[in-house]
């Protein structure tokens, strides 16, 4: 072979390469003529994928667009279109937390009060709670302001490859679970779970499974429906142990889930919807004996309960630190020396996060949805540095901090 020649074929493997022409037994579609020339990646992502073996762009999309003329009549796909397929990890999915996505964000009083780039344009809360739309008539006019939203699929399953082996490994649930108030990719790759799993993977990737992933504690089985016992809110009705109840309380009135007198308000729908907390025995029971199951396949049956138990008081201890500083700030509304919003109660609105008035509302904030999330999410993620000095030591430096705050006020409005 000549040197044309062989140049000919070194730029057709190239093409091959970063065009992702079809491999054989690909399902060829005149869609990739333009597309490999306007996005080629997405023409490679998707021709390595199994899809692409048995299916064209008409299946997620349909058929009405067929130029660059017409290219906002291409559809987008939601969970519905993904179903058609894949029904049982679609009912599984459905039945779950992820599904919920959207209705969590939109149910947060502060989400509409952000700015459009934050939450429409997915560059905050919007980035990751794009989950759940599956209204079509909703979407089809939101298509190209949400563009995520309703391709539920996508978040686990990145598009156009839709990887089943990319999102069985945990690096698939880390772009949601870390930082802040769910830092479980730091808990779990720095437990002796993730530290097992991860080496395995290096050095021994046939015995990668001795120690546990994500998707093994969360998934069990491949099942999709994604459920854990305590909820976002870690809040559950009812609570058998009377001193923590006081403390949950103080916590629900907090939430707005309760009103300054102890009677549940319309918020409590909200939760009931979101599903961010366990509002019967049942639920809470059914939802841990799942966890407990996949723990015994390793741990024994005394070993499992120990650390459940030991994990929910964490909790409590967390709840009693969080109630004393509610209370506090709620006395400081009664007594006038913080002026309270309009749209409050009695007691601070924690659910309004960051979007507070005050250096003391603030820590409470933080108290909240930092420390009191990284203490019982550590506990149960086997992390104890987490438990610890990302969590329980900081709610207690977050209480000497608002009892002294609270301190300087009453003493400066005595002179």
């Amino acid at each position: 072979m000549g040197r044309k020649g062989l140049w000919l074929v070194a730029a057709a493997g190239l093409c091959v390469f970063l065009l992702g022409v079809p491999e054989a037994g690909a399902v060829s579609s005149s869609c990739e003529d333009c597309h490999q020339k306007i996005s080629p990646g997405l023409v490679k992502d998707f021709n390595r994928g199994k899809m692409a073996k048995t299916m064209t762009c008409e299946g997620c999309h349909g058929k009405n667009h067929t130029s660059e003329k017409d290219a906002a009549k291409a559809e987008l796909p939601t969970i519905a279109t993904c179903q058609a397929c894949h029904p049982g990890q679609s009912k599984e999915y459905l039945s779950g937390k992820h599904a919920l996505g959207t209705i969590a964000m939109e149910a947060m009083p502060y989400t509409h009060r952000q700015p459009d780039a934050f939450i429409k344009g997915q560059k905050g809360c919007g980035g990751c709670h794009t989950l759940g739309l599956t209204d079509a008539s909703k979407r089809k006019t939101k298509a190209r302001e949400y563009y995520a939203y309703g391709m539920d699929c996508q978040n686990c399953h990145t598009r156009h490859a839709f990887s089943k082996a990319e999102a069985s490994e945990p690096e698939a649930c880390k772009t949601c679970h870390m930082g802040f108030d769910h830092p479980q990719w730091e808990m779990w790759s720095g437990s002796k779970h993730g530290t097992a799993y991860l080496t395995s993977r290096q050095i021994d990737p046939a015995n990668k499974d001795r120690g546990p992933k994500c998707q093994t504690c969360h998934m069990p089985e491949g099942n999709h429906r994604v459920f854990s016992a305590w909820g976002f809110l870690g809040v559950r009705l009812p609570e058998a142990d009377k001193e923590w109840m006081g403390y949950r309380a103080t916590i629900l009135k907090g939430l707005g889930v309760l009103d300054p007198a102890g009677k549940p308000t319309a918020r409590l729908g909200v939760v009931k919807a979101g599903k961010v907390a366990r509002l019967t025995k049942e639920a809470f029971d059914a939802e841990r004996r799942r966890y407990t199951v996949v723990c015994t396949k390793c741990h024994t049956p005394k070993f499992v309960k120990e650390n459940m138990k030991n994990a929910d008081l964490m909790l409590k201890e967390a709840d009693k630190i969080l109630a004393e500083a509610i209370e506090i700030i709620a006395g400081l509304y009664k007594e006038g020396l913080i002026k309270k919003r309009a749209d409050y109660p009695a007691y601070p609105d924690l659910l309004t996060f960051y979007d507070v008035n005050t250096k003391i509302e603030e820590e409470l904030y933080s108290m909240f949805m930092d420390y009191r999330m990284k203490t019982f999410q550590g506990a149960f993620h086997n992390n104890p540095d987490y438990t610890t000095w990302y969590g329980y030591a900081k709610m207690k430096k977050g209480l000497v901090l608002i009892r002294e705050e609270a301190g300087k006020m009453r003493t400066a409005r005595k002179k």
